[in-house]
């Protein structure tokens, strides 16, 4: 069993640089920072100077914005939970999610569309609620208004969605802005169509005034729905994704395939087929082969005797096995967070 061992040993370093990540660094990581908002607008890697000078310059949304990072990725989880990758996130990896979204796949459309809905959610939701300076309430909803009931007036407090669209917009899309590569563009787009996802699902609610619960009056505001709703509905746009390619000046999408629609700006776009997040690689290692898993709870392979990289919860146990199956072996466990 020695010389199994021994080749593994040697090609282990190799091994390492292949499985680490090429750095991605996102506001996403604003999650894992904690601390001040000084303390987190500095050391949030990867913000450009638009995103920083917003950053200094409204700590309370900022906080508003980290808080939602959970909110968001959990939904993520929820909506991926029967599948191979299942969202899963890295607190040590500066892109979140690490190698996973360096791809233009669907799961990186949907990923983009979630985070920028997650924005326009948390900051609305605490200018409703009075925890951010430079918005409240929608004040434009004020006064007497008609709907297919009558007459009712504006009361209570409606959410500013507008604001927090507005803001998700500036914040989350500088860095996009700055590039000019295809994948920008599809980061811009598929961004765009979650923040319209929030908004798709604002309610009205009324109140009834009156005698014995009559309604001779009603007040009435505008609330978001529960971010599930956005939720369901951007899995289904991820479910019905538009493959496209670049247009020849480089401006614009045209589809992959003629058979398809054009996308609008509610649908998700992607670049690139999705891999099966489970990779089998026998000729890196000669005396084992691996199989690699971005995020599963499984293990990948026919069998969990079987040879490889067994991952779970992103512990990756490299195995030395022999090449005849059934004869015992031995396990060196190696720490790597993709």
């Amino acid at each position: 069993m020695n010389a199994p061992l021994g080749g593994i040993w040697l090609w282990l370093p190799l091994l390492l640089t292949w499985l680490t990540p090429e750095v991605n660094s996102s506001w996403w990581y604003m999650r894992a920072t904690g601390g001040s908002s000084r303390v987190m607008c500095d050391n949030v890697p990867g913000l450009v100077s638009s995103q920083r000078q917003l950053c200094h310059r409204h700590p309370d949304v900022m906080r508003a914005i980290s808080q939602g990072v959970a909110e968001w990725t959990a939904e993520c989880q929820h909506q991926f939970r029967q599948h191979r990758w299942n969202c899963n996130t890295l607190d040590r990896d500066h892109s979140l999610f690490g190698r996973v979204l360096l791809r233009s796949s669907r799961e990186s459309a949907f990923v983009y569309a979630i985070s920028s809905a997650g924005v326009v959610f948390a900051i609305t939701r605490a200018c409703s609620q009075g925890e951010v300076k430079s918005c409240s309430c929608d004040p434009k909803k004020m006064g007497s208004a008609k709907d297919s009931k009558g007459i009712f007036d504006w009361g209570g407090c409606s959410d500013n969605i507008d604001y927090g669209i507005k803001f998700a917009r500036a914040f989350v899309d500088a860095k996009e802005r700055k590039g000019k590569d295809a994948r920008a563009l599809m980061n811009l787009h598929n961004n765009r169509a979650g923040r319209k996802a929030v908004k798709r699902f604002l309610k009205q609610e009324c109140k009834c005034h009156g005698v014995s619960g009559s309604c001779t009056l009603r007040t009435c505001w505008l609330a978001m729905a529960d971010f599930r709703k956005t939720g369901d509905y951007l899995w289904r746009k991820y479910n019905g994704a538009i493959q496209v390619v670049m247009n020849q000046d480089g401006t614009g999408f045209t589809v992959a395939n003629e058979r398809f629609k054009k996308p609008t700006k509610n649908d998700l776009v992607y670049f690139e087929n999705s891999p099966d997040y489970c990779i089998r690689d026998r000729e890196a290692v000669p005396e084992v082969w691996f199989a690699v898993r971005y995020g599963l709870r499984m293990t990948c392979g026919k069998t969990s005797k079987e040879p490889g990289f067994l991952a779970s919860d992103l512990l990756f146990k490299l195995v030395s096995f022999p090449l005849t199956h059934g004869e015992n072996f031995q396990k060196v466990t190696v720490v790597n967070w993709l």
